[in-house]
């Protein structure tokens, strides 16, 4: 298996740009240029299409990306088993979280597997729930967490954490000093979310759409921070998880409105490609997130 090879060409493939591929593997750019050579003789295809302007891919080219992910996964992961074989739980692992997972619930997680297992390199990747279901599709990350759904049929997907929304405005908004607000006077008003892809921003999708309300503004922001600071100022409302909003309400700086007869929960989810099922550094962590988040299935019915 020309391992240095197929890591050299996904990387290329990937940045698109043999410099930069060079300075990521640490390597030279005529070895770079060297490894593609050998893989094109090897297959006897041509794996990019190449001119002073751009560098693509061609379809056989394609073809061996998708299957030398696969295999340097393969690779990695026996590497992997094998050296926790005889030692303890060691070496990376990769876990992607959406953002309100990964800024409010992952980090003292995290801190209790630092603790427990010291020998363990975390690595973690922030984006919204598609980007994370894109990542672990193509084990760019061991495992996932997510807040929205996903259909996609290659990868596992199992709840571990029920998590409830409030629909937050500033202090100072008309809305904020009713003890219960129908849901009609939410009608025409201004929103701030985050962006599609996004779990919180599907979910406020289904809310506009499953109560038929109208939408006076809508602001979009990728940044649950940013969010906050807006509404803090008084440009709308937002729907946010009561984990993102606790100490922002307790410092006085935001509202949770409380409507009339609704309740807003959906369940986070950890997703992983079947290839990493086995691996211990993902049951590790697994195991971890059940005992410090148990959760049951009737939970959602509550």
């Amino acid at each position: 298996m020309q391992y240095d090879a197929l890591k050299t060409f996904v990387t290329l493939v990937e940045v698109k740009n043999f410099t930069k591929t060079a300075e990521i593997l640490l390597m030279s750019q005529p070895s770079v240029s060297l490894h593609i050579k050998n893989l094109e003789k090897e297959f006897q295809t041509k794996l990019f299409e190449r001119s002073p302007k751009y560098l693509k891919v061609t379809p056989t080219g394609e073809i061996l990306y998708d299957c030398a992910v696969q295999m340097i996964t393969l690779y990695e992961q026996t590497r992997q088993n094998i050296l926790e074989h005889h030692h303890a739980i060691k070496g990376d692992l990769k876990i992607g979280a959406s953002f309100t997972i990964g800024e409010y619930i992952l980090p003292p997680l995290l801190l209790e597997l630092q603790t427990t297992h010291p020998d363990l390199a975390l690595q973690v990747t922030i984006g919204n729930t598609e980007e994370v279901v894109e990542s672990v599709r193509r084990y760019q990350v061991d495992i996932g967490l997510i807040e929205g759904q996903t259909n996609d049929k290659e990868i596992s997907v199992h709840p571990f954490m029920e998590d409830e929304l409030f629909v937050v405005s500033s202090a100072k908004h008309p809305l904020a000093n009713k003890d219960k607000v129908p849901m009609k006077d939410l009608q025409n008003q201004a929103w701030i979310t985050r962006e599609i892809g996004s779990g919180t921003r599907e979910y406020l999708d289904h809310v506009i759409r499953s109560n038929a309300l109208k939408v006076g503004t809508l602001l979009t922001i990728s940044s649950n921070q940013a969010i906050k600071e807006t509404v803090i100022n008084g440009m709308g409302l937002t729907l946010l998880s009561k984990c993102v909003i606790e100490r922002d309400i307790q410092a006085g700086n935001l509202s949770a409105i409380t409507l009339e007869k609704e309740v807003f929960k959906r369940t986070l989810s950890y997703v992983y490609s079947p290839i990493m099922k086995e691996k211990q550094n993902v049951k590790t962590f697994i195991q971890a997130l059940n005992k410090k988040y148990p959760f049951h299935e009737e939970e959602q019915d509550k």
